[in-house]
């Protein structure tokens, strides 16, 4: 049986372009994983959604486990996710491809640093070396 450690240690490239020293690797979770991480997030999300888009690759199983919540109704926003917020690249492009001038909100499992985006929520928090101190 193959390993594969939700946090690994080696340089990679993110969506931006910006080398990072460590990654979480997502795909270390199983589906079991995924469907908890949706009852979590609706456990502080209380705004009725029409259904869940998980941004491809990293949000998409995400998505599939919070469209159980989706009202179906045409007139709620649409949810997005995500697995991991670095810079909201990823999310501000496919929301310009997909769903420019429509309503939508975030919520991404694990951000990297921090957000300044109201409709954007992270479940985990990581410390930003980019947020100033007070």
């Amino acid at each position: 049986m193959s390993y594969l450690a939700l946090f690994d240690d080696r340089e990679f490239i993110s969506h931006a372009g910006l080398t990072l020293g460590w990654k979480i690797e997502m795909d270390a979770l199983y589906t079991d994983d995924w469907r908890c991480l949706a009852k979590m997030i609706m456990e502080y999300e209380n705004r009725p959604f029409r259904e869940a888009v998980g941004i491809p690759r990293g949000g998409v199983r995400l998505g599939q486990m919070l469209n159980e919540y989706a009202t179906g109704n045409p007139d709620d926003p649409v949810l997005i996710v995500d697995d991991v917020y670095t810079t909201g690249t990823s999310i501000r492009e496919f929301i310009e491809e997909n769903y420019k001038g429509q309503e939508v909100f975030c919520w991404v499992v694990f951000a990297r640093n921090a957000i300044n985006k109201r409709h954007i929520k992270a479940l985990f928090q990581m410390p930003s070396k980019f947020r100033p101190e007070k």
